[in-house]
Order: structure tokens, then sequence, then C-alpha cells
């Protein structure tokens, strides 16, 4: 099946999704959870399939799948069906002038694209939420996760087969051919909100040439900033977390800001924790203090999404400041401080979708945020920021009861 016959599917299921009650869609959530769990041996077989085509390195993470990835991907979708529908909430209500009663009212957004790259799980992830809101997912993964992607694809329309739910609520593509991506960007008027969610490259791809409504999504390029009033302790196990614990993933650290008043303490502390397991990038002052590599003018705009951390002193929290609104991609920043007022001017001034005191920004996440899962992160400011789950995958419309009034 061509994507333009996908796409002319999910046109077709739009009204039949957005009239789905909450039990229904409830039904059908838990029935696709519980199929991915059945369907996990063979989810395995084909993510086998995708790891040899890919080969190693650190990225291979973001696309390898185990028995424990899928219970999470179960388990989010669970969550997912837990939580308020939605759809049909009414936002605001006013009596007019004019004798009519007027409703501000949340109603799906219809057919949403997300194309990926190499997490197989967005097409769980992204597909409960979509259901759950309302809408018809349209999903195309990357060529290095194809086989897992069909194979997921196939669980949660078995799942929702038995709910006695259309399966054309979930439509992936047949094959991963870029002339599909660019197919998906053109189809205007029948895709009504497109959601890359990947690298820079297919992030400015999407920006660039979509016809249809698109929401930028975050590479990132988040930033810590230790500050001169910083806890050295809390500041090291941070930093190792938010740079350790998953480099692959875009909520991780790349770049740690330090106040000159403490960097010789915190650099020999962090350099004495995480030893050689990750490479620092290091500017002309920090070089002085610890081993490393030096910085060049490309270091502070790297998202590595590996065990690598560029380093930076200042002499002033306005200057870290300063520094991140240059160089940061607006996704997720944090600020390591025991003083209140720099973590005030922090928070107030630093112009991301997510802003830390004393936390790893590793709990930018739709699941860790209360939303059960994910569809994406949003650093842009329309409509929606930061992670985004159900509230974010509907608009509103206004609904007006009158009595034969005219104007």
């Amino acid at each position: 099946m061509t994507v333009n016959e996908l796409i002319n599917i999910a046109v077709r299921t739009r009204t039949y999704a957005a009239t789905l009650n909450t039990e229904q869609k409830n039904k059908g959530l838990l029935s696709m959870a519980d199929s991915l769990i059945l369907n996990s041996d063979d989810i395995l077989a084909a993510n086998r399939i995708d790891l040899e085509n890919y080969g190693d390195g650190v990225m291979a993470d973001r696309l390898r799948l185990d028995k424990k990835r899928i219970e999470g991907m179960a388990e989010g979708i669970r969550k997912v069906a837990e939580l308020p529908d939605p759809v049909s909430r009414v936002l605001e209500e006013k009596n007019l002038y004019n004798g009519l009663v007027l409703k501000k009212v949340s109603v799906p957004i219809g057919v949403v694209a997300v194309i990926y790259e190499s997490r197989p799980n967005v097409t769980a992830d992204a597909a409960a939420i979509l259901i759950k809101s309302g809408n018809v997912a349209l999903l195309r993964g990357g060529r290095e996760a194809f086989n897992s992607v069909k194979a997921i694809e196939k669980a949660l329309k078995d799942g929702l087969k038995k709910a006695g739910l259309s399966e054309n609520l979930i439509n992936c593509p047949d094959s991963a051919n870029r002339e599909d991506v660019y197919e998906i960007m053109a189809a205007e008027g029948r895709v009504d909100l497109l959601i890359p969610r990947g690298g820079a490259g297919l992030i400015k791809a999407c920006i660039d040439n979509a016809k249809v409504p698109c929401i930028e999504t975050g590479t990132g390029i988040c930033h810590i900033y230790i500050d001169e009033f910083a806890d050295i302790e809390k500041g090291v196990n941070i930093v190792e977390n938010a740079k350790m614990s998953r480099p692959s993933v875009c909520n991780a650290a790349e770049v740690c800001i330090v106040h000159s008043a403490v960097a010789e303490n915190f650099l020999k502390c962090l350099k004495a924790r995480i030893g050689d397991k990750c490479k620092l990038i290091l500017d002309d002052r920090a070089i002085n203090i610890i081993n490393g590599e030096k910085a060049d003018e490309k270091s502070f705009d790297t998202e590595f999404l590996d065990y690598i951390l560029a380093v930076r002193i200042v002499d002033s929290i306005e200057e870290a400041v300063a520094h991140i609104r240059e160089h940061s991609t607006r996704h997720s920043e944090a600020i390591v401080t025991k003083n209140k007022e720099n973590a005030e001017f922090f928070t107030k001034t630093v112009d991301s979708a997510a802003v830390y005191v004393n936390a790893s920004t590793r709990f930018t996440d739709g699941g860790e945020f209360g939303m059960g899962c994910e569809i994406g992160i949003s650093t842009q400011r329309l409509h929606a920021r930061g992670p985004m789950g159900l509230d974010e995958m509907n608009t509103y419309k206004y609904i007006i009861n009158g009595k034969g009034e005219i104007r």
C-alpha cells in the first residue's frame, strides 16, 4: 500500500476516531498493551534484524529493545488509559450580552503524522496518545528500525481488533523510502499536523519543506550550570546522571558551565567521579584544571549523543545565562545552587521548555511528567512546549447555542 493510500485511509478514519467514547478508547489501549506483551518474541526477533543491520555504537541503544523495554511500552499505554479523556472538555463557558451561550470545547486535531528515527518504542507511545486524544495516527519510523516498527504495529493493530476497534486508527507505511517522508510533508489538507522526532537533519527537513502544520521537536543541547553557591557533591551527582545514565537521548546534558569560584573543586571532583568513561572537551580555563580535549568553535553547538561533555568556566550567572541563550536548542537546562535569588534569576531568564533547579535534565520525559508517555518534546512556543501528551494533541472549537438570535 502506498503512503498516499494510507493517508486517504487515515482521512476516512478521522471522524470515526473523534466519535469514540472514553470506554471504547481505554478498552482498545489496554488490549494494545496486552498484545505487545503477547507478541514480544516476534517484536524482539524483528529488532534483532534491525540491530544486525545497524551495527554497534552508543546510538544503537536507541534502537535496542528487550523484554523490559517492551513491558515499559505496555505500561506506558496502560498509564495513558488511566488518564482523563482530553476530548470534549469545556475549557470556557459564558453567557454573551446578546443571549448566546458560548462554550470553548477541546477537540481532536485529526490526522497526526509522526516521523521518527531509531527509537521503535515511539510507535507505541505515539499510537496510545493519539488514539486516547481522538486522533488518527500516521507513523513513519526510520529505515534502521523498520522491522521493529512493523512488528510493533502488527501487535498494536491486533490489540485494536480484539477490542472491536478499527485497525485503521494506526497507519505505518510498508516501506522506509525517503520519498514517503516528502509525500507526508506535502499532504496539505489531509495531514492536520506533522511531528518530526529525531536528529537535527530530519527536523530541519520537515521545518523547511513541510506544507502541513509542523511542530519542531528537540535536538537537545542541554546545559547544567554549577553556580558559585552550588552544593558540589549534589552538582557532581546531577551532572553524572544527566550525562552518563543514557547519553544517546535528547534530555542528556551536553554542556556543563561552571562558575570560576568553584571551578577547581568541582571539576576535580567530577573528573574523579567519571574518570575516563566520558571525554571532556574543555575551554581555555578548564583545561588548566583537569585533563581533556581542547574545545573549538563547534564544541558548544554540538549534540554529542555520546559519552562526551563540553565544559566552560564563567565568572557570573549572567555570563552563564548569556552562553545558554546563544548555544541552547531550548530543550532543557538546569542550575545547581543553594542561592534562592540565583535560582529565580535562572528560571526567569533561561528560555527553554524545561528549566530545572537542583535536578537532572533527564527528567524531561512524558512518563516522568505524569503523561503516561509522550509523542515528542517540543522546543518551540506554539502551540505546545516540552513533552507533549494528551492535552497537546487536542485543539478547540467554539460551540454557540442560541434561541433564534440574529445580528
